[in-house]
């Protein structure tokens, strides 16, 4: 009885494990069947999905000038927006500073770009949105660093924007930092003339470049100067961040001759002798010096200190220091000027060279006096008018001892180091 009992339930349990087996495969398989199922259904509505998401997507296409994250951007013709197949509708620049930076989107509102320039050194953000002919939306955002001051360089230039200059005046630009390429740099810059004068650049040493025609310009003509230093590569990681354009006018032709000979100033104004005034030039000990010298700058009154010059005593102060100099106008970075003197006796002027390298003229103190010599000529001169001295027994004044770059030949001019 016991064997049976134990092979009876033996069978039962193997009878079990079958039908167990197959109830589990049936549920295996119902299971299956049911993802099935339930993933074509969920393919079904994916793909419902994807052509409705489709359907409503604008068709606007935006791009953004510079990339995400770049970095030394320049400051700027380097940051704009533009779209296809829709217009822009709103564009906001903000830097990490939270201000905002002015932009304008074009009539067509096809693009957009800044109003000015943007700070160096800056992180900005800047989110763009644009509409399709369906009115959908299409949305882009940036944000980038600009490039900082020490990798990158910037040049001051004279004249600037409006002036009305004298017929000498060259188009001085000085870079704050040593450029390398010069090649690349002076091919950024063009200067050019409604007189339609050939306009040749110089170098004097590597962070200052001349402009200059091989005669003075012409009277009344019209110059431009157009700076497109945006991205020029000036020195190894030293990039330029200007485009700028600047014009300015000439005036009418005035060139003065100053003679130590006979100490006497003739002032030419378009062809045509203007005045003669007497001078009083450098002393024997002090001449001034020889050549073509350019008004750069003009001072009812200045104050001048020989100790600053180099003319010092023997305590080390200057050998003179005139707090009230009437009517100056600088002639040389040196020292050298035109200007009214009233400390000398009227009998010196027309006479005697007196001075320690300037051409004086007679003035009286407190540059009031509408009626002396000083006077007329201060108003009646322009920065960029020539005084040229000739017959010193000094030495001719270096081209670039100011701005006068018009002591060197037309060929030197054009063969010097440049690019």
């Amino acid at each position: 009885m016991r064997t049976y009992s134990k092979r009876r339930r033996r069978s039962l349990v193997a009878v079990s494990a079958v039908l167990g087996g197959v109830l589990m495969l049936s549920a295996c398989n119902d299971a299956g069947d049911e993802k099935a199922k339930g993933g074509a259904e969920t393919g079904k509505s994916q793909a419902d999905v994807d052509a409705a998401a489709a359907k409503d997507t604008s068709k606007a296409r935006i791009a953004i000038t510079p990339k995400d994250g770049a970095t030394n951007v320049g400051l700027n013709d380097a940051t704009n927006v533009t779209v296809s197949d829709g217009k822009l509708t709103k564009v906001e620049l903000k830097s990490t500073e939270g201000g905002a930076v002015a932009g304008k989107i074009s009539a067509d509102g096809k693009s957009w770009k800044p109003d000015g320039a943007l700070k160096r050194s800056t992180k900005y953000s800047l989110a763009a949105t644009a509409k399709d002919d369906a009115g959908r939306e299409a949305h882009e955002n940036t944000s980038f660093t600009t490039v900082s001051p020490e990798n990158s360089f910037v040049g001051s230039f004279i004249p600037d924007e409006g002036e009305t200059v004298g017929v000498g005046m060259p188009v001085s630009i000085t870079f704050n930092k040593p450029i390398k390429d010069m090649k690349a740099v002076q091919a950024a810059i063009t200067v050019s003339s409604t007189s339609n004068q050939e306009v040749v650049g110089h170098w004097f040493g590597n962070q200052r470049l001349d402009f200059r025609p091989e005669q003075y310009w012409q009277a009344n003509s019209t110059v431009t100067l157009k700076l497109a230093l945006e991205g020029v590569q000036g020195a190894p990681g030293i990039q330029g961040v200007q485009n700028k354009t600047v014009t300015f006018k000439i005036g009418r032709s005035q060139v003065s001759t100053v003679d130590t000979k006979t100490k006497k100033m003739t002032v030419t104004r378009d062809g045509q002798v203007l005045k003669t005034i007497p001078i009083s030039a450098g002393s024997p000990d002090n001449p001034t010096y020889n050549g073509q010298m350019v008004i750069s700058e003009k001072f009812k009154e200045t104050r001048m200190d020989g100790s600053t010059v180099g003319f010092k005593n023997s305590e080390g102060k200057g050998e003179y220091d005139i707090k009230d100099v009437p009517h100056a106008m600088r002639l040389s970075t040196s020292g050298t000027f035109i200007h009214g003197n009233y400390w000398g006796s009227d009998s010196i002027f027309g006479s005697v060279n007196t001075s320690h390298g300037c051409v004086g003229l007679n003035d009286t103190k407190g540059a009031n006096d509408p009626d002396t010599a000083g006077a007329w000529f201060f108003d009646n001169s322009l920065i960029g008018d020539v005084v040229t001295v000739t017959n010193s027994p000094d030495k001719t004044i270096k081209p670039d001892n100011g701005l006068n770059g018009w002591n060197m030949s037309w060929a030197e001019w054009k063969a010097g180091p440049s690019a």
